[in-house]
């Protein structure tokens, strides 16, 4: 009975010991997003919201566009990291996304849906449309960089809400993503809504629209509405996923959704081998600034474009090359240079990297990738204190600037 009891003795000091040690471990939280709230006078209540910007944002002072998505509190963490996500990947622009988060299932059904005539619980759109036009849209424009393009985006209700921003004649948003819209509501009316807005041209902006293996949701009559009458140059797409149902489409719908906004974004250095020479591969870029969601040489492309320019045998252009990207890409102009400077350490063409860096020094010195660079060039060159003294500055300015885990290594 004693060695009984020593054991079990034993065992919960085992127990307690492991307990202690797993919640004393070093733990950092992973902050991808903060949740705000402010008071709405036209609601007269507080409304919340969740804010993910960019990877980079506070590395300068550039302005992005916004995405907007309804329903926040169940779409908001799987968007915001999509976005991340293909931004990173060089599949998108980055953008900051905006959750509009709703307060239970009355007010989400109230505030997405306009009066139906039958049930009370319906009929809050137009003023839940003047509270994002009038107080949630101008905060977040005075709070965040930015820029004129803003989209919405909704699923299942907030896919209907969107349409019907998309019907108002002082909408906010110039481009919608609705996803499997519910447009059942009120007799399925949004065809005959929609209808006569295609035939006069009043609709303009981008809209994706798309459908899961779904009865019922009233989304076959509007798709036929805009086959039917759509003008010809209004960029629009549907898409149906016959695998997916009402609940598991929202992940892929909204990923093509967003490759809707930006299509050809994607491309890397084996594509740009096949466009041709810089001249064409430029031009490619430059078509890209048409779309909706613009273009620049982000970090993977302005990476992916260099080692086109190594692989193609064209850097006896590169003069020429960079003058260009500063003509017509002005913002990328130092992101380019760095990256071809990344490949001429790598050649150790050293004295083509001092000229491509003191060429955008200006700039650089606020960049972290500049200063690695920078170190690399001295430390190649015999003259390691200021090889430090650069990679120091690197891994400071990644600090001041919270750059995600990933970019930190890759300085290291």
């Amino acid at each position: 009975m004693k060695s009984i009891l020593i054991t079990i003795a034993v065992s919960l000091i085992l127990l307690t010991s492991s307990n202690l040690n797993a919640n004393s471990l070093d733990k950092t939280p992973i902050v991808s997003a903060y949740e705000y709230q402010h008071h709405s006078q036209i609601l007269a209540q507080k409304r919340r919201y969740m804010v993910s910007l960019p990877e980079r944002y506070q590395v300068n002072q550039r302005r992005f566009p916004t995405l907007y998505i309804i329903d926040a509190d169940f779409q908001f963490h799987h968007v915001s990291s999509i976005v991340k996500h293909l931004t990173r990947m060089g599949k998108l622009p980055p953008m900051i996304v905006v959750g509009i988060a709703n307060q239970g299932d009355d007010d989400y059904l109230k505030t997405t849906t306009w009066p139906d005539g039958k049930d009370d619980a319906f009929g809050g759109a137009a003023q839940f449309h003047t509270y994002l036009k009038q107080e949630l849209l101008p905060t977040i424009d005075a709070q965040f960089r930015t820029d004129d393009r803003k989209a919405l985006a909704g699923y299942s209700l907030g896919g209907l809400f969107t349409l019907y921003s998309m019907m108002q004649t002082q909408t906010p948003f110039d481009a919608f993503l609705a996803m499997s819209p519910s447009a059942w509501h009120d007799g399925n009316s949004l065809p005959g809504k929609i209808e006569p807005l295609l035939k006069q041209g009043k609709i303009t902006s981008p809209v994706f629209i798309s459908l899961a293996n779904e009865e019922g949701m009233g989304v076959e009559k509007l798709i036929q509405v805009f086959e039917q009458v759509a003008p010809e140059k209004l960029n629009w797409e549907y898409k149906h996923y016959p695998n997916e149902n009402h609940f598991t489409t929202a992940l892929p719908a909204l990923y093509d959704g967003l490759q809707f906004l930006a299509p050809n974004y994607a491309i890397d250095g084996t594509d740009m081998l096949a466009i041709g020479d810089y001249k064409q591969v430029l031009a490619h870029f430059n078509q890209q600034q048409k779309n909706w969601a613009g273009f620049q040489f982000e970090w993977l492309t302005a990476y992916q474009f260099a080692k086109y320019l190594f692989w193609s045998k064209q850097l006896d252009e590169v003069d020429n090359v960079l003058t260009a990207v500063k003509k017509q890409f002005p913002e990328s102009f130092a992101n380019v240079s760095i990256q071809l400077a990344k490949g001429f350490n790598k050649k150790q063409d050293f004295k083509r990297v001092a000229q491509l860096l003191n060429g955008v020094k200006a700039e650089g010195e606020t960049l972290p990738g500049w200063h690695k660079q920078m170190s690399i060039y001295y430390k190649s060159t015999d003259k390691p204190e200021l090889a430090k003294q650069h990679q120091e500055q690197a891994l400071m300015l990644a600090k001041k600037y919270a750059l995600e885990s990933w970019e930190v290594w890759e300085l290291k």
